[in-house]
């Protein structure tokens, strides 16, 4: 079955840095294109960054771009965000995503936060 892993929040400074990583199984990974979300209580699950199959595309929300980069390893089946200049309003749980189908899938997020 689909499986993803997300590993890498925390607790950072307002300014600093974190690499988020999300480790998928379970499916062909080099085939799909993967995305980052991100939710904050009370709100709805927003999409941060998005990556196509074979990494050549990238596209941000405008609130990330020029400070977060999506990236991935396909041999490594692993797809990563590296998140600079973080900001408070940055604070919020991280999810990996895969869509197959009709299907959403997701992990069980990565908790971070941007405080002094």
């Amino acid at each position: 079955q689909v499986q993803l892993q997300e590993s890498g929040g925390g607790l950072v400074q307002p300014g600093g840095s974190l690499r988020l990583f999300c480790a998928a199984s379970g499916f062909t990974f080099s085939r799909f294109s993967m995305n980052w979300y991100r939710q904050t209580p009370g709100k709805e699950r927003d999409i941060v960054a998005r990556i196509t199959s074979n990494g050549e595309t990238t596209n941000y929300a405008d609130s990330v771009k020029g400070r977060f980069t999506i990236s991935r390893d396909n041999s490594k089946n692993t797809v990563y965000l590296q998140m600079n200049d973080l900001k408070p309003e940055d604070t919020a749980v991280y999810y990996c995503n895969v869509v197959w189908g009709v299907m959403n899938y997701w992990g069980q997020g990565t908790q971070v936060t941007v405080s002094s």
